[in-house]
């Protein structure tokens, strides 16, 4: 399966153990992991900013991402109406891609639902899947 994981699930999965972390393992090792150029920036901040992961430790995370991912770029907006305008490109890279699940944790993108053949889901929904 195609999948698109969001900025704060890659986040969550590195500076946390958990739940994102088993799903960022469990995507890496059965699906395919899709990002972009918008995500690896957003995530660097957000790593750096709000939970203080050292330079080196960020650099060897987004260098695995490049990796072991296909790399999407944003072709058309995808004509949704929500605040983050950054949310709109990562989520247009994913619709690029095909991918075929978006996981966050963010509520306005999961409130969504659906954006073309994009289902967007929590990372609890996809383990839930998993373990069905």
């Amino acid at each position: 399966m195609r999948i698109f994981l969001d900025t704060n699930v890659l986040a969550s999965a590195v500076a946390t153990r958990g739940l994102c972390a088993d799903v960022l393992r469990e995507v890496l090792a059965r699906h395919d992991l899709i990002i972009s150029n918008a995500l690896l920036k957003e995530l660097k901040r957000v790593l750096q900013k709000k939970f203080s992961v050292p330079s080196q430790l960020i650099s060897g995370f987004i260098a695995m991402l490049q990796q072991d991912t296909i790399l999407a770029a944003p072709i058309d907006s995808p004509g949704i109406q929500i605040k983050d305008k950054d949310d709109i490109i990562i989520l247009a890279a994913a619709l690029s891609a095909e991918a075929e699940l978006f996981i966050t944790g963010d509520k306005e993108l999961l409130e969504l639902e659906k954006v073309g053949n994009l289902k967007i889901i929590s990372p609890r929904a996809f383990w839930d899947r998993l373990t069905a």
